[in-house]
C-alpha cells in the first residue's frame, strides 16, 4: 500500500520477529540505496495477527488482496492491474514466485476451478466478520472462532497470567462486557453489580471483582469506573482494586477463580 504492507505468512518455527527484522531491514537498505537516503523507513513495531487455518485464513487472504480497491480513492480500477500484489498469481495471470503458497488457500475454497473461483470469491467483497475485526479501534491479535481462541489461551500462552491473555485475545473489552460476564459467573444481574449500597461491602465480592476487572481488562480509569459503578469518588475504586490484588496474592483458590472468570469472559466479546 502507500505507507504500509500486508503479508500473510506461516511461521512453523515461531520466528516471526526475526523474519520481520530481515524483511524490513533488507527492504529499507534497498530503498535507501535507490533513493539515496538513509535512516529507518518504518515507524514503530509491526502489527501481528494470529489467524486460524480455516475459513478465517481464506477471508484474510481476500481482505489483503482487496486492499488496493478498498481505499477511499481506489489505487487501481482492476485488482489484477496492481503491481505490488500476489493477486495476479492467485488468479492465474502470472507465474507465482517460488515462495508463494497458493494451494492451501485453494483447498480452503473447496472449488473445482481455483483461478476462476478464487477471483469470484474475492470479487464478492469483504465479509462482515473480517470487516468488523479490522474496523475495531484496538484490533485484536487473534482472528478465529471461539474454539481457536480457547486453544490459544490454554496451549500457546501457558506462562502468561489470565489478565494478560485476555488483553491479547480481546483487547477491545468494555466495562459493559466485563460486568455482563462477571454477573453471569456469579449468577446475578449487571444491575445488581452497578447498584451502590451504603455501608461496608465486605461480602459484595461480585461487585468488587467487576471493578477490578474493569481496570485490568477494559483499561478503564478509576474515575470512569467510579462513574459507571455509581460511586461518588474514585478513591473507593482504588481501595477496592487494591483489596482484590492483595486477596489474589494470598488466596490461591480465589486467584484460580479469577482466572476461570477471565477465561470465560472471552466469549462475551461482541
Amino acid at each position: 500500500m502507500s505507507n504500509h504492507y500486508h503479508i500473510l505468512i506461516e511461521t512453523p518455527n515461531a520466528n516471526l520477529s526475526r523474519v520481520m527484522r530481515h524483511i524490513n531491514g533488507v527492504y529499507t537498505q534497498r530503498y535507501n540505496r535507490l533513493k539515496r537516503t538513509d535512516g529507518p523507513l518504518f515507524r514503530g513495531r509491526y502489527k501481528a495477527v494470529l489467524v486460524s487455518q480455516d475459513e478465517h485464513l481464506l477471508q484474510l487472504s481476500r481482505y489483503i488482496h482487496r486492499n488496493p480497491i478498498e481505499t477511499t480513492i481506489p489505487m487501481v480500477e482492476r485488482l489484477e492491474d496492481y503491481l505490488w500484489s500476489s493477486y495476479p498469481a492467485f488468479v492465474g495471470l502470472q507465474e507465482p514466485e517460488d515462495w508463494l503458497e497458493r494451494e492451501f488457500t485453494y483447498q480452503l475454497l473447496k472449488q473445482p476451478k481455483p483461478f476462476e473461483d478464487y477471483r469470484n470469491y474475492v470479487m464478492r467483497g469483504v465479509d462482515e466478520d473480517t470487516k468488523q475485526f479490522h474496523e475495531k479501534g484496538n484490533m485484536g491479535a487473534i482472528f478465529g472462532d471461539e474454539m481457536f481462541k480457547q486453544w490459544v489461551f490454554d496451549e500457546l500462552m501457558p506462562k502468561l497470567a489470565a489478565a494478560g491473555k485476555s488483553r491479547v485475545l480481546q483487547p477491545n473489552l468494555s466495562m459493559p462486557i466485563v460486568v455482563e460476564g462477571v454477573a453471569a459467573y456469579y449468577n446475578t444481574t449487571p444491575e445488581a453489580l452497578l447498584k451502590c449500597t451504603r455501608g461496608p461491602q465486605h461480602d459484595n465480592e461480585p461487585r468488587k471483582v467487576a471493578m477490578y476487572l474493569s481496570q485490568e481488562l477494559a483499561a478503564a480509569r478509576l474515575v470512569e469506573i467510579a462513574d459507571y459503578f455509581n460511586l461518588n469518588h474514585y478513591g473507593s475504586v482504588g481501595f477496592t482494586t487494591y483489596q482484590i490484588r492483595q486477596r489474589k496474592k494470598a488466596d490461591r483458590q480465589f486467584s484460580c477463580k479469577l482466572s476461570e472468570l477471565i477465561r470465560g469472559l472471552i466469549k462475551f466479546d461482541r
